[in-house]
């Protein structure tokens, strides 16, 4: 898989693609990063991006024409294109499934007051993480990059995804590991049973029993 990250501050990615499950996907060629900076392609005084928003109001607005021609350096038949923003589709695990499937995926990383909107012409979608407001979108499209990484095949082992939280729209049963008891509180009585068909049971009953307790909206969409 390929991803081109859109950004004007490709500094960021420095540690990002150096380090854990991203850096041993790209040792392996399962995964390509690439770091794109978008002042590459102005022609403006000082590589300038952005300009006054028509109209008057606060901040400055990031232009279409050298945002379009930095998605179009990379673009291909087989790229899908996705704008970093609030205005976005809340990402959820589903759609990190489905975009681990792309063969190439472009994340564009919003800055100041956002992109000119005519960009929606040229983009496939937009992606919210959340409710909330960042100075950029470049930690939001680590946080896809990660998510999506992590699903591409051969990257993490099947049996490590199988019961992890959200699937199924449930959230994952709690670990344990040594010391056996630590401070007055021991490791569950049916870990340590050997029993695996109990095991497995206990950890349904625990996955059902979190998600009820900490995120019942899951149990509505399910």
């Amino acid at each position: 898989m390929r991803i081109s990250i859109l950004t004007l501050f490709p500094e960021m990615f420095v540690g990002f693609i150096k380090s854990s499950i991203i850096k041993r996907a790209i040792d392996k060629d399962i995964l390509d990063i690439e770091v794109i900076n978008i002042r590459d392609f102005s022609t403006l005084n000082n590589n300038q991006v952005d300009d006054t928003p028509y109209g008057g109001g606060a901040g400055m607005v990031m232009r279409v024409d050298i945002v379009n021609d930095a998605i179009e350096s990379v673009r291909t038949k087989d790229s899908k294109v996705y704008l970093m923003s609030p205005a976005g589709k809340v990402f959820n695990q589903g759609m990190a499934s489905a975009l681990s499937k792309v063969k190439h995926l472009i994340l564009i990383c919003g800055h100041y007051e956002g992109i000119d909107e005519r960009i929606t012409n040229f983009i496939d979608g937009e992606i919210s993480i959340g409710d909330y407001i960042l100075t950029g979108g470049e930690t939001a499209s680590m946080v896809i990059t990660d998510a999506v990484t992590r699903l591409i095949d051969g990257v993490i082992t099947k049996e490590s995804l199988d019961d992890e939280s959200f699937n199924d729209n449930l959230l994952d049963y709690p670990t344990y590991t040594r010391p056996q008891e630590y401070k007055g509180l021991e490791v569950p009585e049916v870990l340590l049973s050997g029993h695996h068909e109990n095991i497995n049971k206990w950890r349904m009953e625990q996955r059902i029993k979190r998600t009820e307790e900490r995120r019942p909206d899951l149990l509505d969409n399910k």
